[in-house]
């Protein structure tokens, strides 16, 4: 393809006619060697974090191995260095005041979840229990005292940390629960994450939690903390003293099974660095306590239920009852009490199904996306086309597509098993599509690059003598004004930090959202009404691509049940009114005209006009012609509308009856004429063609075909 694109449709019809076309700048390796060095950098620079990550393995590996033996020899009842802890005796008084355990029920008629595993949110209500200490109207206030005698208040202030527990509201618990060694278990070992939420500034304080499982009773008894490893050895001061031998037998067989699972990560050098670099909002540790809600079916309806989600069949069973529970966090160090109420849960099976169907339905959408980008390329990828486009309405997509791609790959990697599969599919297609908006969009780049770039790091006239560069700055600076590649190049890298940040950011990813969204179509209306040209993109692509964006936006913002549990956001309501505005207004552009919502004082001058009124031939002359055609060499015949005499209307006017009628016959001949004048179309270089012939030709190349001067657009 021609690179000799003119920067404007102004700037070519002002162009001299004897113009030379300038030679396409050759490639230039120095921005690639660049890029590919940083990109080899930045893999390369982990190898200090595997290092001192493969040193952290082997340091938790020797702690649990030391936790191991000493844990044995105490069950064996020889000489070990590990004692279970006392139980604090303050503490069941005030925790008979918040949490009751489940009792047995008649498993004929009731029963509770015999499995945890899956995703549990709610509200969290603070209690602080000092203040509550020093309340004499409270009717647990001699508990409170009683708890928090004796602490020590510097340290629970230091313990506390920056979190503002005071805006704590939301709970998250996500559980996965062992699969018991025998049948009949009573008892089962869980562990998981709990994540507690700050809704006015959306931040998360995260806990590791560690935990068992009565399945008889539905009680859950576990330990959380923010940072460092939990001692799993501890559990059995928590539970109730009749189950605390079953629960003392479950530490040593799950100790042994991480202890051969570090093991193996170690000897197939599979590290993954920590990517905690800042410190916890608060250090405080707690105990937790739940209780699961009974459900109306029978034990063997449950189990059923459990064995169909586990391993389907196809058999008939119950529908899923909702997994919910109540219960409480609690700290002494910190003397803080949250409250765990109106909670519902998600088993991990059904999550799974729903992260299946997502991923079916985003799939598809994208399939539409690909299909609709390859038609409209058929027709957009000539020098006229791009020339219509907005490059930031394709870049806008571009990221959009590049941030889905890596979340979706982010997201099946963390859910593991089929779901990540079906995940792939969304991946791999919003990659696909990425790929060839980004080409389309380097397309755009190099065609427009003149007009976009005239205002970047203006590059120096020939005549001036600009020094060579003395250093690297000075040589990387001369680069960026001298090569628009390094240019392309320097913009993908900071866009590919920012994707990398907006991830790893949930406001980022709300401002990105925001804004990507908001500049789908923006830029396309703006560039359109300002060179008085339409897009030139068909309806089905622009409403079908507005669509399908928004399928993606409307589900994790506005779905409550999302496969995420993102909260719904108000604004993307509006956010989607005015994307779906801005596709009409790009349809209506084609339609009614660039620029027909505004008023006439605002709209620009035509463009160059191909069809200006020419001297007629001879009309005594055989062949009826302006010439020959410039492309296919052929005659341009004149049509019979401009051979048509003006003086024959206007004598009628002076015959009785025909008053006026020479007027009408003008206006008539005057619209047959301008048609008329289509059948040509004269160059600024005065070459004149054939119009269909131009046209054809201006598809593979917007230079003149005899002296090689850019064309406007036809």
């Amino acid at each position: 393809m021609d690179r000799n694109t003119p920067a404007n449709d102004e700037e070519a019809a002002a162009a001299p006619t004897n113009a030379r076309p300038q030679r396409p700048p050759s490639w230039n390796p120095v921005p690639s060697f660049l890029f590919i060095a940083l990109v080899l950098f930045m893999l390369m620079s982990h190898n200090g974090d595997e290092f001192l990550a493969r040193h952290q393995y082997q340091d938790v590996l020797s702690s649990l191995t030391y936790q191991l033996n000493n844990y044995t020899a105490w069950m064996n009842g020889t000489a070990s260095n590990f004692s279970l802890p006392e139980v604090d005796p303050t503490l069941a008084p005030l925790l008979e005041k918040f949490y009751t355990p489940g009792s047995i029920l008649d498993r004929h008629r009731f029963s509770y979840h015999p499995n945890v595993t899956g995703f549990i949110h709610g509200d969290a209500e603070l209690v602080n229990i000092t203040d509550a200490a020093g309340n004499d109207t409270l009717s647990w206030n001699n508990e409170a005292k009683m708890y928090v005698d004796g602490l020590n208040t510097t340290m629970m202030i230091e313990a506390l940390g920056s979190w503002r527990w005071n805006s704590t509201s939301k709970i998250a618990l996500s559980a996965i629960e062992k699969k018991p060694n025998e049948t009949g278990a009573s008892v089962t070992m869980i562990h998981g994450k709990i994540e507690l939420t700050d809704p006015d500034d959306a931040e998360n304080l995260r806990l590791d939690f560690e935990g068992v499982h009565f399945i008889a009773n539905g009680s859950i008894y576990g330990l959380a903390r923010t940072s460092g490893p939990i001692d799993i050895r501890q559990l059995p001061s928590l539970v109730p003293e009749t189950v605390r031998n079953d629960t003392a037998k479950l530490i040593q067989p799950e100790l042994e099974a991480r202890i051969n699972k570090l093991k193996t990560l170690i000897d197939d050098g599979v590290i993954e660095p920590d990517s905690t670099s800042e410190p916890p909002k608060s250090s405080c540790s707690f105990t937790f306590y739940a209780q699961m809600d009974p459900q109306p079916y029978p034990e063997s309806a449950m189990l059923d239920l459990e064995e169909e989600l586990q391993n389907p069949t196809g058999i008939w069973t119950i529908s899923p009852p909702q997994l919910s529970l109540t219960g409480v966090l609690l700290s002494k160090e910190c003397a803080l009490l949250l409250k765990v109420k109106n909670t519902e849960g998600l088993r991990s099976r059904m999550f799974f199904r729903k992260v299946t169907t997502y991923a079916g339905w985003t799939g598809l959408s994208y399939l539409l996306l690909l299909i609709l980008f390859a038609q409209q390329m058929s027709t957009s990828r000539t020098p006229s086309g791009v020339a219509r486009v907005s490059l930031f309405s394709f870049l806008s997509q571009s990221a959009l597509d590049s941030v889905s791609f890596a979340g979706h790959i982010t997201f099946a990697i963390l859910a593991e098993g089929r779901p990540s599969l079906s995940l792939i599919a969304p991946a791999f297609l919003a990659c696909i599509l990425f790929i060839q908006e980004a080409q389309f969009s380097v397309l755009i780049y190099q065609i427009q690059g003149p007009e976009s770039f005239r205002w970047f790091l203006p590059t120096p006239s020939p005549q001036q003598n600009t020094p060579p560069p003395t250093s690297f700055l000075a040589f990387l600076v001369h680069h960026l004004r001298t090569d628009p590649q390094a240019r392309l190049w320097l913009a993908m890298i900071f866009s590919l930090f920012f994707i990398v940040r907006v991830i790893l950011s949930p406001t980022f990813s709300m401002i990105f959202v925001a804004i990507t969204y908001s500049s789908i179509w923006l830029p396309q209306i703006v560039r359109s009404a300002q060179r008085g040209r339409s897009s030139g993109l068909s309806t089905s692509y622009v409403l079908g691509t507005t669509l399908s964006r928004l399928f993606t936006a409307l589900y994790f913002l506005a779905c409550p049940k999302n496969a995420l549990e993102i909260e719904p956001r108000p604004w993307i309501w509006l956010l989607s009114a005015s994307v779906l505005l801005q596709g009409l207004v790009v349809i209506a552009q084609n339609r009614f005209g660039p620029a027909f919502f505004l008023p006439q004082r605002f709209t620009q001058s035509q463009g160059y006009d191909y069809h200006p009124p020419m001297p007629l031939p001879d009309p005594e002359s055989p062949e009826k012609s302006l010439g020959d055609c410039s492309i296919c060499m052929d005659a341009i015949i004149v049509e019979r509308p401009l051979l048509f005499n003006a003086g024959d209307g206007e004598d009628t006017d002076d015959k009785p009856g025909f008053k006026g009628v020479g007027t009408v016959l003008n206006a008539m001949q005057g619209v047959s004429a301008s048609a008329a004048r289509k059948n040509y179309s004269l160059a600024p270089c005065m070459h004149l063609f054939h119009t269909d012939c131009l046209e054809k030709w201006l598809a593979i190349k917007n230079i003149c075909p005899q002296c090689r001067r850019p064309l406007p657009p036809l």
